[in-house]
């Protein structure tokens, strides 16, 4: 017990994979999800590298193990039977880990039901489990919206949606640093399966791959397509290299732009294309969790930022040739700083910085290309080859 309170104030302890055998991953994530598909590709993509991992979904498990749950039902069954199924799944699944298997374990921490909160989880069990990595998914407020009008009969609002992805993030960085210690929580995005599942890939096989943070303007380059195309170009380079944890993969802040446009044109709903489906939300419900959303980017950034390396942060240049940095960037790159991160700058306008970025950051880089060439003389982009399907 001594060793792990000495530890616990450390960045996430890579190393402690390899006293298991194998790597185990508890992934987490609130209802609407749809967690299965993307954690599916992480073990093809490992399986293609030449790394076994057994996926378990516990949901699925418990009503396999009871084939008289109607479907969609298994939260009305009484706590006791609830429990005990759990239990029972789980004895299967801490054996594989035990046997030295990679697995990842596909469950929730916390569930809102008719009998009000209450945990998903046994704390014995998770903690003889003892988990590599603790991951909370997340992705967009109308995507989770349009899965549980399509998949599920779930009374919802907006608002509960928001409510349910904190929980689910507050509770399993709360059952990490209690078993584990802390940093070893994690949020990951599925909205771009392209990125997110490489990461959780990496995450898992290739622990000496640095976490990197992008940073960039959005708001103040909306209506400039060629900024846009070059700080996507960025973006993806970033992503091929290293494990990132992209801010954009998120992208609520959108439908407040999209309910403001269309109060201004007198309407009183949007139209959001979801999946392929057109999906209607009021602007009054929008404007109601207007602050929330931001709130969540605002303390999830940073969150973001913590469980990274470096942040890497790109200032393109505007039209007229001023930097397109915004109080935004200016704001992580302070966050990063004072959590100790590495913190690089790509500066492309032949304006001087401002000493806002000048004091807090590491180094200052005119192109991304002499930041890669940078981090390849530091030895922060080893030669990893993963094959992808």
């Amino acid at each position: 017990m001594k060793d792990r309170v000495s530890l616990a104030r450390l960045p996430f302890q890579r190393e402690r994979s390899s006293r298991h055998g194998g790597m185990r991953v508890l992934v987490t994530g609130q209802v609407g999800l749809n967690k299965t598909p993307f954690l599916q590709q992480v073990v093809e993509v490992a399986a293609g590298n030449g790394h076994e991992v057994l996926l378990f979904n516990v949901g699925e498990l418990m009503y396999a193990e009871a084939p008289d749950i109607v479907p969609g039902r298994i939260l009305d069954l009484p706590r006791q039977r609830l429990t005990a199924l759990r239990r029972s799944v789980f004895k299967d699944i801490l054996a594989a880990a035990a046997a030295g298997a990679n697995v990842i374990v596909n469950t929730h921490a916390t569930f809102r039901w008719k009998h009000g909160l209450f945990h998903a989880f046994d704390h014995d069990q998770m903690a003889e489990l003892d988990a590599d990595l603790y991951v909370t998914l997340v992705d967009n407020v109308d995507a989770i919206h349009e899965r549980l009008e399509r998949e599920h009969e779930i009374r919802h609002t907006l608002k509960d949606i928001l409510v349910w992805r904190e929980e689910e993030i507050v509770v399993t960085e709360t059952m990490a640093e209690a078993i584990a210690g802390y940093g070893h929580a994690l949020i990951l995005s599925l909205s771009n399966p392209r990125i997110g599942v490489p990461s959780l890939y990496r995450l898992m096989f290739e622990p000496g791959r640095k976490r990197l943070y992008p940073s960039f303007p959005m708001t103040h380059v909306l209506d400039l397509p060629a900024v846009l195309a070059r700080i996507d170009q960025f973006r993806d380079v970033l992503a091929e290299h290293f494990i990132t944890f992209d801010p954009a993969d998120l992208d609520e802040k959108r439908l407040l732009y999209k309910a403001d446009e269309a109060t201004k044109r007198g309407e009183d709903h949007v139209v959001l294309s979801v999946h392929g489906r057109d999906v209607t939300i009021s602007v009054s419900e929008i404007n109601q969790v207007a602050r929330d959303i931001d709130a969540q980017i605002y303390a999830r950034d940073f969150k973001l930022i913590e469980q990274s390396d470096m942040i890497v942060s790109y200032i393109p240049s505007l039209p007229d040739g001023r930097p397109a940095i915004s109080s935004g960037v200016e704001r992580e790159l302070q966050h990063a700083f004072e959590n100790t991160k590495e913190v690089f700058v790509i500066w492309v306008s032949k304006t001087d910085p401002s000493p806002f970025v000048t004091e807090t950051a590491t180094n200052i880089f005119k192109s991304t290309d002499e930041l890669l060439s940078h981090c390849r003389k530091r030895g922060y982009m080893g030669d990893y080859q993963m094959s992808l399907p």
